[in-house]
């Protein structure tokens, strides 16, 4: 299971077929469900889904900050 200190994978199977998620830590209590997709009919596929879309998931993030810091600095700049 893919993993890292906000975002993770989890992965179940729901009668013959399997369930991907990916899960955003909101705090130390608290989990959202951030991606889904159903029915796959291995964990092998869902594994691999998951795992593209996590990493395309981080890196739009990742841009979303950079934009964001931009933006800061810019007003602070002012």
């Amino acid at each position: 299971m893919s993993q890292s200190k906000k975002y993770s994978i989890e992965i179940s199977k729901e009668k013959n077929r399997w369930k991907t998620d990916i899960v955003r830590r909101a705090s130390a209590k608290k989990s959202i469900v951030s991606k889904t997709q159903d029915a796959f009919k291995t964990k092998k596929e869902a594994t691999a889904w998951a795992e593209e879309q996590l990493a395309l998931f981080l890196a739009k993030q990742d841009e979303q900050n950079k934009r964001r810091a931009k933006k800061r600095a810019e007003a602070n700049a002012l």
